[in-house]
C-alpha cells in the first residue's frame, strides 16, 4: 500500500492528486473492481463520470476534503443503470465514517458543540445529530443486558417541571444500568413490570426510603435490602444536630463549631480538638450527646464482618435503639423509631461491603452532563446520554 494511502486511511482508493491548501484537497478513485448492486455482475459498461466531494478525517490538525471520481454504469446482465458506490460511504452522505467517528469522539471527550462546529466548519445541529446516532449505536451493544446481581437505587433531581428521576446502578461493574423518570411507586410500576431478569437481583442497596423499600419487596422478592451507610450516618447526624440547636440556640449559626461537631473525632487536628473540648466542657449535656453520636458512628462503620461479629454488634445496636426511643427529646425518639423500623437493613451493612457511594458519584457526573448540555427538556435524550457516558 502506498504511504499516502495509509496516512489518509484510504486502502480502497487510489490517490491521483493532493493540493496543499486549507483545507487539504485530495482527489481519488476507487481501486477495486466494481460490481452491479442489483445482480452482483461484473459485466459493466462505463457511462458518464461524476465527482463526489465529501469530508474526511483530519490529517493532523488540518481538515481534509475528499473528491471522489466515479462513473455511472450500465449492467449488461440485468440491464440496469446505477451510480458507482464507494466502501465506507453511504448513499447521500457528505462525510466518511472515519470523519463522523472523529467528530463524535471529540464531542464525547468533552469538546462542546459550538467549539467543535467552529473547528470542523460544520453546523452544530449536524454534530448533535451524529452524536445522537453514535450514542444509539453504543447502547445497542447493551440492548439485551439483564438486571445486575447487586443493584443500587437512589433518586436525583432532573428538572423543576419533571421532578425527580430514579437511578438504577450496577454496583459490581460500576456503571449505570438505567435511569427512570419519577420516584413514586406509581411512576416506576410500568418500567419495573417490563424489566427482564429481576429474579437475578440478590442485593439492593438504598437509602432509608419507605417507597423504595416497598418497590423492592414487590418487584425484587429474592433480593436482600441493605441500607446505605452514608445515608444512615447522615440521618443520625441530622437528628442530633437538630437537638443541639434546641439545647444551645445561641450557637446555632456558628458554622465553625457546627463543622467540628459534624466531623469524626479522629479527623480533627490538635487545635480543633482543643477548641471542641473547651466548648463541650462548658456544656455537659452536649458533651454526652456528642459522645453518644461518636460511639454510634463507630458501631455502624465496619463492613465485611463475619456472622459472629455481626451478632455481637446487633445486640449493641438494639441497646442503642432502646436508649433513643426512651429519650425525653422528640428528635432522638424519632431517630430511635426510624432505626428500629430499618434495623434488619442496617444490620446487613456489617455483612456487605457494597454501598451507594458509586451511585452518588454517578449523580455528580450526571449533573456535569446536564450542565454541559445547558439542561435537558427531553428525558429520553437525557437518559440516552447518561447510559452511554456513565458506563
Amino acid at each position: 500500500m502506498p504511504w499516502s494511502h495509509s496516512i489518509l486511511n484510504l486502502p480502497w482508493m487510489t490517490i491521483t492528486k493532493m493540493e496543499d491548501v486549507d483545507p487539504v484537497r485530495v482527489e481519488a478513485e476507487y481501486a477495486g473492481e466494481v460490481h452491479c448492486p442489483h445482480c452482483a455482475s461484473a459485466r459493466l459498461r462505463k457511462k458518464a463520470p461524476f465527482t463526489r466531494q465529501i469530508r474526511h478525517e483530519s490529517l493532523g490538525q488540518r481538515l481534509v476534503w475528499l473528491v471522489l471520481r466515479g462513473y455511472k454504469y450500465l449492467c449488461r446482465s440485468c440491464g440496469r443503470y446505477f451510480r458507482q458506490r464507494f466502501p465506507g460511504l453511504l448513499p447521500y452522505q457528505r462525510a466518511t465514517e472515519p470523519f463522523k467517528s472523529e467528530v463524535c469522539q471529540n464531542h464525547h471527550d468533552g469538546i462542546c458543540q459550538s467549539r467543535l462546529s467552529r473547528r470542523m466548519r460544520m453546523g452544530s445541529a449536524t454534530v448533535e445529530r451524529w452524536y445522537h446516532r453514535y450514542l444509539e449505536r453504543k447502547l445497542a451493544e447493551r440492548a439485551n443486558a439483564t438486571c445486575p446481581r447487586v443493584l443500587g437505587i437512589d433518586e436525583h433531581f432532573f428538572t423543576r417541571r419533571a421532578g425527580y428521576a430514579t437511578t438504577l446502578c450496577d454496583l459490581r461493574r460500576h456503571r449505570v444500568f438505567d435511569v427512570v423518570l419519577g420516584r413514586s411507586e406509581a411512576a416506576l410500576e410500568g418500567y419495573l413490570a417490563r424489566l427482564k431478569g429481576k429474579e437475578r437481583v440478590r442485593v439492593v442497596c438504598m437509602d432509608l426510603s419507605g417507597t423504595y423499600r416497598a418497590i423492592v419487596r414487590r418487584h425484587f422478592p429474592r433480593a436482600l435490602i441493605v441500607a446505605d451507610r452514608f445515608h444512615v450516618i447522615r440521618l443520625i447526624g441530622h437528628h442530633i444536630h437538630q437537638l443541639w440547636r434546641q439545647i444551645d440556640p445561641s450557637h446555632r449559626w456558628n458554622r465553625g463549631l457546627l463543622s467540628l461537631l459534624r466531623r469524626r473525632a479522629d479527623r480533627l487536628d490538635p487545635e480543633q480538638r482543643q477548641a471542641l473540648a473547651g466548648y463541650l466542657h462548658a456544656h455537659p449535656a452536649l458533651a454526652a450527646l456528642y459522645q453518644f453520636k461518636q460511639e454510634l458512628w463507630e458501631l455502624l462503620r465496619p463492613s465485611g464482618l463475619n456472622p459472629p461479629a455481626c451478632r455481637m454488634r446487633i445486640r449493641e445496636l438494639l441497646d442503642r435503639i432502646w436508649q433513643l426511643k426512651n429519650s425525653p427529646f422528640d428528635s432522638l425518639a424519632t431517630l430511635g423509631q426510624t432505626l428500629e423500623d430499618w434495623q434488619e437493613e442496617i444490620a446487613r451493612m456489617w455483612r456487605f461491603r457494597r454501598s451507594n457511594g458509586i451511585t452518588e458519584g454517578f449523580h455528580n457526573k450526571m449533573e456535569m452532563i446536564s450542565r454541559r448540555a445547558f439542561g435537558f427538556k427531553n428525558f429520553d435524550n437525557y437518559r440516552l446520554r447518561v447510559r452511554a457516558c456513565c458506563c
